[in-house]
């Protein structure tokens, strides 16, 4: 009974380490994520973005339309109103089909702008789904660990 389970520890020990290594598929989802992010939030451009969506864009922020003729109207009032808008992805995971991005938006300069988290689907390794979560960055912490 003890050699069974030291045996069930080391397989789950295992299958964790070896969990620890992006698979390929994900490795290029993360890719062609992080470049539809590029594409879109940081050069706003929406044709060179769009190559990485999917048939379908299904949209869960509620201020923002579902589709790609929705993702094109949130990239035109970005140029309009916030032209000089920048992200940067501090962390980016992949898991199976899902790719989550931890994102530092600033959409004014000399501002502290928001943290977000930004999460995507694929399917056949082009952009179906977006969910997102944004946080404004105070101006004063309550500790001293910074948001990023």
């Amino acid at each position: 009974m003890k050699r069974l389970a030291i045996g069930i520890c080391v397989s789950l020990a295992l299958a964790g380490a070896a969990r620890a290594e992006e698979t390929a598929k994900e490795k290029a989802n993360k890719a062609a994520v992080l470049a539809f992010y590029d594409a879109a939030l940081n050069k706003l451009d929406f044709e060179a973005a769009s190559k990485y969506l999917g048939p379908v864009y299904k949209q869960h922020n509620p201020t923002a339309a579902d589709g790609p003729e929705g993702l094109k109207g949130f990239l035109a009032y970005l140029k309009t109103t916030f032209p000089q808008t920048h992200s940067e992805v501090t962390m980016s995971f992949a898991d199976g089909d899902y790719v989550i991005l931890r994102v530092h938006a600033i959409r004014t300069p000399g501002t502290a702008g928001n943290a977000i988290v930004d999460i995507f689907r694929l399917e056949n390794g082009k952009v179906v789904e977006h969910w997102d979560s944004v946080q404004p960055i105070p101006d004063k912490a309550a500790n001293a660990n910074t948001m990023f």
